[in-house]
């Protein structure tokens, strides 16, 4: 049976995280599922469970680099994302 309140929890968290890095939370929802299957064929199927997160990045800047038109993704730039992601997380409550 699925977590209802957990899936709310993990919309809600990620609609915040797209608004705060400035990415259409519609973009977000519409990509969540796809995202999920290739993680979890990553961590399952794949070398281990720890490039499943690290392959979404590397997805993640392919895709931002692509539509810049930059094959050179700007790592200054990811990393002020994660900041962000940081900083929210330190007012993030778990109920």
């Amino acid at each position: 049976m699925a977590n209802n309140e957990g899936l709310q929890s993990t919309h809600e968290w990620l609609e915040e995280v797209s608004r705060t890095l400035g990415v259409s939370p519609d973009l977000t929802r519409s990509l969540v599922g796809d995202i999920l299957k290739m993680t979890a064929d990553v961590a399952h199927n794949g070398p281990s469970r720890p490039a499943a997160p690290t392959t979404a990045f590397v997805v993640g800047v392919a895709t931002g680099a692509a539509l810049q038109g930059d094959t050179d993704a700007d790592a200054a730039t990811t990393r002020a994302a994660l900041a962000k992601v940081a900083k929210l997380l330190e007012t993030y409550e778990q109920d």
